[in-house]
């Protein structure tokens, strides 16, 4: 009798958030491989969605150019950091072990089309893409190998701000890798800086708007202090599109717009001009 046969399995549906991938910001759903395929692109609004920082040097570094430098630079707990949570060397041992990253910023030597340049591509994977020690160290460091082999510094910033973990040595990244990128533009060396979506406080603070060119991908936020902390303080409301790559393109905070697909080429351009 039919009640005494085995009960059959349930067929093996994936859970709806590997099948769909949702922009961010027009909320359109589109297959995870178009959206892959679309270089993480939405094709609806054109809103270019976050890449680990290995996706960006693929996509900026010619094949088989990248040498990365700098990876036995990472972390320091110096405050012994820990709140509810958990303790600050937990977390971010679990971040490098999640994303194979050992920092925030990947730096590397490599060629754009032909043109050498010195490439860092931050990754918000990592702590939110923070600006801690061992982030402002490699950013100093890269200067310094710029200078004496004479590149150019390119760098790619995604970032929520500075690493409160590590305290006021974590501030003091803004100082060092302004300073930095000062000294490499008094040796006459040209510095352009990307800023993709989001880069904000203490990044945004310090180098990732002192490039000799700062460019930028559409719709990407861009600022410094939230919204709501703005608002609240200024006691203002503030326009729909503050704070987004358009917005500052428009107030002349950035250069210009560029498309993910065009970046690379834009870049090779300038160092071109430049003479590199």
């Amino acid at each position: 009798m039919s009640w005494f046969e085995p009960k059959a399995d349930k067929p093996k549906i994936p859970p709806a958030k590997s099948i769909w991938a949702i922009c961010p910001k027009c909320m359109s759903h589109m297959s995870r491989q178009e959206w892959k395929d679309n270089n993480s692109i939405c094709p609806k609004c054109n809103y270019h969605g976050r890449l680990s920082a290995r996706e960006r040097i693929a996509q900026t570094a010619d094949a088989g150019t990248f040498e990365e430098v700098f990876r036995e630079v990472s972390y320091s707990d110096h405050l012994e950091f820990h709140d509810a949570t958990g303790d600050y060397k937990s977390k971010v041992e679990a971040t490098i072990a999640k994303t194979g990253e050992t920092e925030s910023v990947v730096m590397g030597k490599c060629e754009i089309n032909g043109h050498k340049a010195m490439l860092g591509v931050m990754d918000f994977a990592f702590m939110g893409g923070s600006l801690g020690t061992g982030t402002g160290e490699r950013i100093a460091r890269a200067c310094e190998q710029a200078i004496a082999e004479r590149r150019p510094l390119v760098i790619f910033s995604a970032s929520g701000g500075a690493r409160m973990h590590e305290g006021i040595l974590s501030l003091m990244q803004m100082a060092k890798t302004s300073a930095a990128i000062g000294r490499l533009k008094e040796a006459g060396l040209p510095f352009i800086s990307v800023l993709t979506d989001p880069t904000t406080g203490g990044v945004s603070a310090s180098y990732a708007m002192l490039g000799d060119i700062n460019v930028t991908e559409p719709k990407a936020l861009i600022g410094f202090a939230g919204r709501r902390v703005i608002e609240n303080t200024i006691k203002q409301k503030l326009p729909a599109d503050f704070q987004s790559a358009e917005y500052l393109e428009k107030h002349g905070f950035i250069d210009k717009i560029v498309q993910r697909s065009e970046m690379k080429g834009f870049i090779a351009k300038m160092l071109g001009y430049w003479g590199f």
